[in-house]
């Protein structure tokens, strides 16, 4: 009788310094658009998962704010998310990418890496090969290798797919055997709210300046199907920003910028729920929100 090829299922995270590439990659491995991606640092602030779903396999995507020296309570907060989320996945996989030095940042994830790599295993990765000659990316395997004992290295670019497929097969080789653990073809356990807070994010975030990203929250205030409607959702946000001068680059010369933003986030969220939406944003000031455990609790943290 021909023996049944063994199915595994499993939790994988991507961790690296902010900005290392980690969300790209996720969203090429699960093939949509689940965890946010923007060129600012420190914008992914919930554990998105996603689900790359294979004949073999179920390999599931939690993806990890970036690991930084904390100065803030949300920072010590967001570091605690990715301890926690370290200590309940099967297999890490540490981004470096090609075309930056790897620095300090990177030596103290390697370290706090090395306390869990005895019992999970650590797969080193340097992202963004597309941005660099091989020599270079040969240099980062090298300078990679160095910081910690991994079970494998492997170079990949999410934007031009090189070894993305490769890269799944080693997460998946160090996954335990077992039955698919979401339905097939569920690709996030994220609540739908979630995901419409974090597209908004990602839109108010394009093009701001560097002192604006750690001060953004989203709040859905009310999502639902309109009445007499089956292909319309309304969806009322609020966007938090600590500061009346923050508020001010939100909004935009009258308004502007909110309306860019609204239209951008539109798009994306009309994606992701497959019907028309109608989106109505507003702009609030939640002063300091970032140093107070109270508004920090309120706005979902």
């Amino acid at each position: 009788m021909a023996e049944v090829a063994e199915h595994r299922s499993g939790f994988a995270c991507f961790v690296g310094r902010p900005n290392a590439g980690k969300s790209t990659l996720t969203n090429e491995l699960v093939g949509t658009k689940v965890a946010i991606t923007s060129d600012k640092p420190q914008t992914t602030r919930h554990a998105i998962r996603g689900i790359v779903q294979r004949d073999d396999a179920q390999l599931i995507l939690v993806d990890t704010p970036g690991l930084h020296r904390p100065r803030t309570l949300l920072g010590e907060r967001l570091n605690d998310l990715v301890h926690a989320t370290w200590a309940e996945v099967d297999v890490v996989g540490f981004c470096v990418p090609a075309d930056e030095k790897i620095g300090p940042g990177d030596r103290f994830i390697a370290a706090e890496l090395a306390k869990i790599a005895g019992r999970t295993p650590v797969i080193g990765v340097v992202t963004k090969t597309d941005l660099v000659g091989p020599e270079q990316v040969a240099r980062q395997l090298l300078e990679l290798q160095d910081l910690m004992e991994f079970a494998d290295l492997v170079p990949v670019s999410a934007v031009d797919g090189y070894q993305v497929r490769l890269l799944a097969d080693l997460l998946v080789a160090r996954l335990p055997e077992g039955p698919e653990l979401y339905p097939d073809g569920e690709l996030t356990d994220e609540p739908e709210q979630t995901l419409v807070a974090e597209l908004i994010r990602e839109a108010a975030l394009e093009g701001v300046r560097d002192e604006l990203p750690h001060s953004i929250a989203v709040t859905i205030e009310e999502m639902f199907p309109r009445e007499g409607r089956d292909d319309l959702v309304d969806i009322y946000a609020h966007i938090h920003v600590e500061r009346p001068s923050q508020k001010g680059i939100v909004l935009g010369s009258r308004g502007g910028r909110l309306k860019e933003v609204g239209a951008r986030a539109r798009r994306h969220i009309e994606a992701l729920l497959g019907s028309k939406v109608y989106l109505d944003l507003h702009v609030k000031i939640a002063k300091d929100w970032q140093r107070d455990p109270k508004q920090l609790r309120k706005l979902g943290f």
